[in-house]
């Protein structure tokens, strides 16, 4: 049988390696000059010169933003069901009420017609998912944070270098939130990055460290939730590559797209206009049967896949209580439909061959 083609799979090389080694030599390991070199290079390169403050995960910089930004008992944050746990999580830990809503069918973003609807007098903010690396709506959603006085955030967790009509993703919200996590499109071993108004920033950077600017000085309750020299040093290799994986993806993605669109019960990922989509993942949807196909696919052609996600927030035991009742079924068909196919930038043109022909394949033995 061929060799195992996994659904996703970090790059590290030996950049990366001299980095962290340098670190250690230097003797500097916790948050320092790399940390700092690590924020201004995000900043310029991914989101149009906005300030940027590094923490140590992705859950970290929302549950920190959200803080910063106020948000606390009594609020209500409205958020998608359709995405990984963190984002409805960062709002329950301020003390906050998630109030999950559902996704528009093509995107598999939060639907700004449901968010609407949703807003109540004790809406304070919405945090949208720009999801498998396609951006949300943003201009819908500054028309309804405007029109109703309420605050907008990006989870940005899964869309490095990602835009829309010109505008990079972590520059609509009041604060927009990338991970750094090994499987992302670019990693620092383990990490977020916030970007932010000035306002909030400031107070990101006292959350992380204790509530304090200056040693021993706290101003607050706050977190250790910095990141380390050695983290960032990854992280600055890696920032340095993610443009060429990004295209690389986006190749990928288009071969995928180019046959699998003509296989029947299979719907490839389609893009906005004016949208860069960075693919963090390659979603499709299969119209029946998608746990068989999964199965099928890495039993009979050794090809990975993920679905991502087959449980909505609001179904799971820990976020049930905010959602009691409710139903959201363009959410719950995507759960039911989703299969996301390897894309990543270590994929050969026959990796990509093997995959398009075994999910035809698969898909047809089930039509």
């Amino acid at each position: 049988m061929n060799d195992f083609i996994p659904p996703a799979k970090p790059i590290i090389g030996d950049e990366e390696r001299a980095a962290v080694d340098a670190v250690l030599r230097s003797g500097m390991i916790a948050q320092g000059p790399q940390v700092k070199a690590f924020e201004e290079e995000f900043s310029a390169a991914l989101v149009q010169g906005r300030e940027c403050v590094a923490v140590n995960s992705g859950t970290a910089g929302l549950h920190l933003g959200l803080l910063a930004a106020g948000i606390g008992p009594g609020d209500e944050v409205i958020v998608p069901s359709f995405t990984f746990a963190a984002t409805a999580n960062s709002v329950a830990l301020t003390g906050a009420t998630p109030v999950f809503v559902d996704i528009e069918p093509d995107y598999f973003c939060l639907d700004p017609r449901a968010a609407r609807a949703a807003i109540t007098e004790r809406t304070a903010a919405i945090l949208p998912v720009h999801l498998y690396g396609h951006p949300y709506d943003a201009p819908a959603f500054e028309s309804i944070a405007a029109e109703h006085g309420i605050k907008l955030f990006e989870d940005a967790a899964q869309a490095h270098g990602a835009s829309l009509q010109g505008r990079s993703v972590g520059t609509f919200g009041q604060f927009a939130m990338f991970s750094l996590y090994p499987t992302k499109n670019m990693t620092s071993g383990e990490g977020g990055m916030v970007s932010a108004t000035s306002e909030i920033a400031h107070n990101v950077r006292l959350l992380r460290n204790q509530g304090m600017e200056r040693q021993y000085a706290n101003e607050l309750v706050g977190f250790n939730a910095r990141m380390t020299d050695i983290h960032a040093s990854i992280g600055r290799v890696q920032l340095t590559k993610v443009g060429g994986w990004t295209k690389k993806r986006q190749d990928n993605a288009a071969y995928l797209t180019r046959y699998l669109s003509e296989v029947d019960g299979v719907t490839p990922p389609p893009v906005a206009p004016g949208a860069v989509h960075v693919y963090h993942q390659y979603t499709i949807r299969v119209e029946q049967d998608r746990d068989r196909i999964v199965k099928a696919l890495r039993e009979e052609y050794n090809v990975g896949s993920g679905v991502y996600y087959p449980i909505p927030n609001h179904r799971l035991a820990s976020l049930e209580k905010f959602a009691p009742g409710l139903d959201l079924p363009e959410t719950e068909r995507a759960a039911a439909q989703v299969i996301s196919l390897p894309v990543h930038p270590s994929l050969s043109e026959s990796d990509l061959e093997r995959i398009v022909t075994a999910v035809a394949a698969v898909a047809k033995a089930g039509a």
